[in-house]
């Protein structure tokens, strides 16, 4: 039976950031809305609460009922877990005097405790919340302290029970939170817990999914018919990869071109797949697509129509195919999280997730649907896929057609393309000190072309009135907050030059030095 950790979600921003530290651990771990705890579920060998934007005070703040796993499997609740664990079962939590925000350091550590095992003295945590336990309840223990926060943690070591082969069953809290990363030891706080103090054995890992995962679409699907849309991206393409090596020649891949890919990919893409032993169908239907755009200039009109342009495209591909049951989807963890709020109502709508139209009258099939991006790039590589491309930054679905601001035409694409072009190419050429390229130590980058705006420019002795590039380079580990990342002057330089000599349109170039949030990756 596989372990797992669940999570229960209280709206939590870093809530998946606790996923995916769980994972890092090789274990498997589900983020569950804080009312869908499993009853009687033998597999789960301890529960984490997270936190929330609440207040345990607020009349509309989640709760839950501690008694379905309290005492059963350990628990750990982090800031409004802990608070909630506090307020629930006799503790007190109040307003603090300042609002606890930013870098804390542990002045005190009970270092004997199982949960702190290997902490240094004065650790530094991040804390992140306005009201503050100001007394735990009878029988807990104070673990760890800063200066301001008295209860920065504690413990219930008389609340122990024998579960299964004489597993012990304690509460720890904390108020901080040991998933993020300015939290110095949070990775080795998150590893006494899980491994030490639930047990995990650690069997999740790229080579066990693929096993697993192989013989059970072998028994899924038997000998019918998949077909899969793919997009170049490394979710869709791990997933072909994974279903070719359990059903082989009953996929059929279909990989649609709709013009505003970059440059040459949809060439270089189709090579590669074919490479790995694909049957693909290559689809150009750039001309639909640029004929049913022009005029458009509202960015979520542009993906409305691409994406309903690609719908119908793909369906009449699809409905060529005799037999075809099944419709596979590149579909990873974090869409169906985001795709969903802990009250079931949907705050992003996601290109995966949502069903499939009625008239395909297909079964769906997501190989991927319980892995972090992370988790599908060790899969990629444990299939043996060429590193291009497992380790391809994410490309918006509607690809350049939301880099370029205003009406899109195939003259407009072009421009882009070489533009964008040169910023990749000479980000995989640049080598860092590490010895690895620019490239890998970068989350998204694009090239965006400002297409409503022209500026004056010099060039030899005449005078231009062009359009600037914006370039855009992000730092992230999951997309939902993302950096601005500080490139190297000589690579910008370079960049800058390259683009403006042989890009014939562009007399400027800028860079995008905006955080998410507020900002997002994307400009459209």
């Amino acid at each position: 039976m596989q372990q797992k950790i669940i999570i229960l979600d209280f709206g939590s921003q870093t809530t998946q950031l606790i996923g995916r530290r769980v994972r890092e651990l090789d274990t498997f771990c589900e983020i569950l809305p804080y009312n869908k705890f499993p009853a009687d579920d033998a597999s789960v060998i301890g529960v984490i609460l997270s936190g929330s934007p609440y207040s345990v005070h607020d009349p509309e703040a989640f709760k839950v009922d501690l008694s379905q796993f309290v005492g059963k499997v350990p628990v750990l609740g982090i800031c409004y877990g802990a608070q909630f664990i506090s307020h629930t079962m006799g503790g007190k939590v109040e307003k603090a005097d300042s609002r606890e925000y930013g870098r804390a350091h542990l002045e005190y550590i009970d270092t004997e405790n199982p949960l702190f095992k290997g902490f240094e003295a004065k650790s530094q945590v991040w804390m992140s919340h306005g009201d503050t336990i100001t007394a735990i309840p009878d029988g807990f223990h104070c673990i760890a302290s800063t200066k301001d926060v008295k209860y920065a943690a504690y413990w219930n070591p008389l609340r122990q029970v024998e579960v299964g082969a004489g597993l012990e069953a304690p509460l720890f809290a904390v108020q901080f939170h040991p998933e993020v990363f300015h939290t110095l030891q949070g990775k080795q706080l998150l590893k006494n817990f899980v491994v030490d103090i639930c047990g995990s054995r650690q069997e999740w890992s790229a080579a066990s999914f693929v096993d697993t995962t192989v013989a059970e679409l072998k028994q899924q699907l038997g000998n019918d018919r998949v077909i899969l849309g793919l997009s170049g991206g490394v979710d869709s393409s791990v997933a072909a990869v994974l279903l070719n090596r359990a059903i082989g020649n009953h996929l059929t891949c279909i990989f649609v071109d709709h013009g505003m890919l970059r440059k040459d990919e949809f060439h270089n893409v189709m090579r590669d797949y074919e490479s790995l032993g694909l049957h693909v169908i290559g689809v150009d239907a750039s001309n639909k697509f640029f004929a049913d755009l022009k005029g458009i200039t509202d960015p979520e009109q542009k993906r409305k129509i691409i994406g309903r342009d690609f719908v119908e495209v793909f369906n009449a591909e699809a409905r060529k195919i005799e037999g075809a049951r099944w419709l596979a989807q590149g579909t990873i963890y974090p869409d169906r999280i985001e795709s969903l709020n802990i009250t079931g109502k949907v705050i992003k709508s996601h290109h995966n997730v949502g069903g499939l139209p009625e008239e395909m009258h297909l079964q769906l099939c997501e190989p991927l649907k319980w892995l972090f991006k992370d988790e599908v790039r060790r899969v990629g590589r444990q299939l043996q896929m060429p590193e291009r491309l497992v380790n391809r930054h994410p490309f918006p679905g509607p690809g350049l057609a939301v880099r370029i601001l205003g009406d899109i035409t195939p003259e407009r694409v072009r421009i882009l393309q070489e533009a964008d072009d040169i910023y990749i190419r000479a980000m995989r050429e640049y080598i860092c000190e590490d010895g690895r390229p620019l490239y890998d130590h970068i989350w998204q980058a694009g090239a965006i072309l400002l297409s409503t705006v022209r500026s004056v420019g010099v060039m030899g002795d005449e005078r231009t009135y062009e359009h600037p590039v914006a370039l855009r380079a992000v730092t992230s580990t999951d997309a939902m907050t993302a950096d601005w990342a500080h490139l190297p002057y000589d690579f910008m330089a370079r960049v800058s030059n390259e683009i403006i000599n042989k890009v014939r349109g562009v007399n400027r170039v800028c860079y995008d030095i905006s955080s998410k949030p507020p900002a997002t990756i994307e400009w459209e």
